[in-house]
């Protein structure tokens, strides 16, 4: 759909709309694509605009690929699918997405945290408890690039009302890659985050919450949600951990 080198107007036009969402590094146009790098999430993305006046873009994180939620056009081209917008504003809308989701994806949020804490002693509670917290703090942050900034029940949008809650708790993980993972946290309004923390509360294999029996009629009322949790099965997985090992069990889910 693209052979030939692009103009210049359409390379300024390729190095703004990735200066501007996280891939600053470019590494070379080939058969008219433009390759960008990020100093802060791994992986490729690449630019091009056809012989139609669409603009095209390609990735190679099969885990942002899977999650984006658009559809891959089968045309030839770098990565490992290509997407085609008819416009530049279309371009434009999908980009922040696109950075959110390669920085909260996969290991980047270990590696930040390995980064950020390699030369920081351990031995003491206090030292350990100053470790934790810069984890906890990557956790969140991630979090609310992944789910956009909102609870995904309530669409509450209002940081301080929104919590970073590990479905498998910090202290239960195996590993520091547990406890980093964003599929392993939900982003929960407060009421949410408690009832869920304490296992009054679990979702099923649909995201639909599921209570505990210990809750009355009168409370179960009071959690009011707009739709169910959009899952992954990474998601599930720890979930299935969580209806084990955390909710109520004198409540049964079919």
């Amino acid at each position: 759909m693209t052979e030939t080198p692009q103009s210049f107007i359409i390379r300024q036009e390729c190095d703004k709309v990735t200066q501007q969402n996280g891939f600053r590094i470019y590494l070379g146009e080939a058969a008219g694509w433009r390759q960008y790098n990020s100093t802060t999430v791994q992986g490729s993305i690449w630019i091009a605009r056809d012989n139609s006046g669409a603009w095209l873009l390609a990735l190679d994180r099969a885990d942002v690929i899977a999650k984006i939620g658009m559809e891959a056009f089968d045309f030839a081209g770098p990565g490992l699918a290509r997407f085609r917008f008819v416009s530049l504003p279309l371009l434009y809308g999908v980009m922040p997405r696109i950075y959110e989701l390669a920085a909260s994806l996969s290991d980047a949020p270990l590696k930040e945290f390995l980064y950020r804490t390699k030369n920081l002693p351990r031995t003491t509670e206090a030292e350990r408890l100053v470790v934790q917290r810069i984890g906890q703090n990557i956790f969140r942050e991630r979090l609310i690039e992944y789910w956009r900034g909102r609870c995904p029940l309530t669409g509450i949008i209002e940081k301080p009302l929104l919590r970073a809650s590990h479905i498998k708790p910090w202290r239960d993980c195996e590993n520091d890659a547990e406890r980093l993972d964003v599929h392993n946290g939900l982003l929960l309004s407060p009421l949410w985050d408690a009832a869920f923390d304490d296992g009054l509360l679990t979702f099923d294999y649909d995201g639909i919450p599921v209570f505990s029996d210990s809750l009355s009629e009168h409370t179960r009322a009071r959690f009011h949600f707009d739709r169910p949790i959009n899952l992954t099965i990474q998601h599930r997985i720890y979930l299935e951990w969580h209806r084990a090992k955390v909710f109520d069990t004198n409540s049964l889910i079919d």
